[in-house]
Formats: structure tokens, sequence, C-alpha cells
């Protein structure tokens, strides 16, 4: 099977046809919003401020930042990576220090919405999520079915796929990131080498639940899963999965999905069986990631405040996610293209929209 991400290999939840059309014409188009994790203070040892950019990558406000105000990088926090394609607005942590020199600070595209204080850093996935405002151009006269798709996320959830964004651009960083994990990659820089073993991680993932909604099991669970409940967040193991389905039927909590590495145990019984047919379709074992540490993702996630709006020539689409889930799954559903498959590449060599958008 490929490694090449490719939206018609992932079973969508919505049957149909989609309403065609277009992103990104205008960076006016794709507006993200972040949602903090928690209130500010107001007061504390570190200076949070929140900025407005267009045009520019989060990792390279940072360095800008860090360049005008003295700053080493590492003692600016963020939440999560933005795309440079977008309006997006988030919010940044200085040390003390560096609040005498914000009034200097002169960035084209980027500008301080508010600044104020708080008791700790800010640090990765440190959000809530994030609210988008996304026009869809070129598929006029489609609010109406865009609206009737919508509705069916809002009661089913969305499925919680890695978009494009996390396999780079063209979608090949899985095919290297396998080769790194055969010892057959003659790339050193360790972060890059653990970002690629992770686009590995992302396509199983994908495989995984792809399965799920092809053979009727996305809101169903299986003895075996690892659910999460939607509430609390706590994971148990399925032993009654009649029981349990029932209440994944009524959005109380999900199957959840591994990403493969040494601290994360497979699936067992009837879930393990069709986590294993996915390893196999890539011919790879959980032994292979012995080198990630791993973790358990929501297979799907519910999105917030959803609504659709007509315009002259397509339709706005605007809805909250939580951190960690891609915008282009929501999009993917509504419009059934390629959705950002050949977007423009952002933080990192990908173009995050939500994770881990994508902000992980």
């Amino acid at each position: 099977m490929s490694l090449v991400f490719d939206w018609s290999a992932l079973s969508p939840l919505t049957a149909g046809p989609g309403t065609g059309g277009g992103l990104r014409r205008d960076p006016e188009d794709f507006v993200v919003q972040e949602v903090p994790l928690y209130p500010l203070a107001g007061e504390g040892d570190y200076v949070f401020v929140e900025i407005r950019k267009t045009g520019h990558t989060t990792a390279h406000v940072v360095r800008m930042l860090a360049a005008q105000l003295g700053l080493r990088e590492q003692e600016i926090g963020v939440a999560g990576l933005k795309d440079r394609h977008a309006v997006t607005t988030q919010w940044l942590s200085l040390p003390a220090k560096a609040e005498k020199r914000l009034g200097a600070l002169a960035l084209d595209g980027v500008e301080t919405v508010q600044v104020t204080r708080h008791t700790n850093k800010l640090a990765m996935g440190h959000l809530r999520g994030n609210r988008f405002v996304i026009r869809v151009r070129g598929a006029a006269g489609q609010g109406r079915h865009a609206r009737e798709v919508l509705a069916v996320l809002e009661a089913q959830g969305v499925p919680n796929y890695f978009g494009p964004q996390r396999f780079g651009l063209g979608g090949v960083n899985a095919e290297e990131g396998l080769r790194v994990l055969r010892g057959e990659s003659r790339l050193k820089d360790p972060r890059v080498r653990r970002f690629l073993t992770s686009s590995v991680q992302s396509m199983l993932f994908n495989r995984y639940l792809s399965l799920r909604l092809e053979r009727g099991l996305y809101a169903t669970l299986l003895r075996g899963d690892m659910a999460k409940k939607h509430d609390t967040g706590g994971v148990f193991q399925v032993e009654d999965a009649a029981a349990e389905s029932l209440r994944a039927g009524r959005g109380e909590l999900s199957a959840t999905g591994t990403l493969f590495g040494r601290k994360v145990r497979p699936l067992a019984f009837d879930a393990g069986e069709l986590e294993a047919e996915a390893l196999a379709a890539f011919g790879l074992s959980p032994q292979a990631f012995a080198s990630r540490r791993g973790d358990r993702r929501l297979t799907r996630v519910f999105l917030e405040g959803g609504s659709v709006t007509d315009t002259d020539d397509g339709y706005s689409v605007a809805f909250t996610l939580p951190r960690g889930s891609f915008a282009t799954s929501v999009l993917r559903e509504l419009m059934k293209t390629d959705v950002d498959t050949l977007a423009p590449v952002g933080d990192e060599g990908l173009a995050t929209d939500s994770l881990a958008g994508g902000d992980e």
C-alpha cells in the first residue's frame, strides 16, 4: 500500500458528492483563532502577547521576535503552529524582561491584539482548540448542501484523520519516515527524523480509522478497544462491546487508535485484529516504533459552533475543533475534493491548520 497521502484512500463518513470548490485564494479565506486552554491570570512572571499574523509561519514570527527583542528562540513559548497562508491569531509567551521592548516591535503582517501577564510559560499543546472561518470559492449554490453535511458531522462527530499537512508537500513524508525506521535513511537531524517517523504513525492511524469507517465501526466499539470518554478524558479497555457501543452512539465516548511506540500497548481481541490488519497493509509491526514514545488518538472529535453562510461564489463555514485535529477533515467531508493535498508549505515543512491543528 502506498505511503503517499491520498484522500481517496480514506473512507469518508458522509456519502454522496460534495460541494466542490477551492480554498485559500486569499489569506483572508482561511481564518484561525486560537482558543486558550485556561484563563490568563493578568499577573505573573511571563508576558503573554496575542498576535494576529498574515503571511508568516509561527516559527518565522518566533525567529523575528527573538532577534528584535534580544531573546533566545527557546524563551518564546507557543501553544501551536499556525500556517503562513492564512490569517491566524494566537498567543505567545515572553519572559518579563522583554515587556519594555514590545513597543519597538515592527513586523510586516503581524499586529499585536493584546498584552497581559501569566504565571507560567506557554507550552506546546496549551490550547483548547481552534476556531475556523473558511471561505470555499467556486461552489455557488452549494451552501444548503454544506449545511446538511455539517449537521451530520455535528451529530456523529468528525473522522479524526491526520490531514495532508502532516505528510508534507506532495504527501511523501511517510515514505522517508519508513526509511528512517528501517535504518535506510541518511538524514542525521534527530528532530527531522522524529517528525518523519511520526508521519508513519499518522499514516497507520489513518488506515485504521478508514477500516473502521468501511466496516461500519465508526460510532460503535469492539472488544479490546481502548475507549476514551469525551467529558473526562478517561481511557479504558472495552469488554462489553454492545453496552459501550450504546454509549458511543450517544456521543459519550469513542474508540481510540494507536500511535505506535514503546509506551503504548497495541490493541487486543477484536480491535487488535483490525489494528494488525492496518499494520500488515504497510508491512510493519509495533516493534518498528521502539524509538517513539507512542500515544492514543481519538478516532472522532466533535466540532462546536458550526455554521454555513452563503457567499456570491460559494459559502463560508465556521466551526471550532479541539487541539490536535485538522480542519481539513471537516472540509473533506463538505467538499469531497483533495483538500489541501497540494497546499503551500508552512511550519516544519507542513501546512498546519489545526495540530499536532494542525496544532498538536
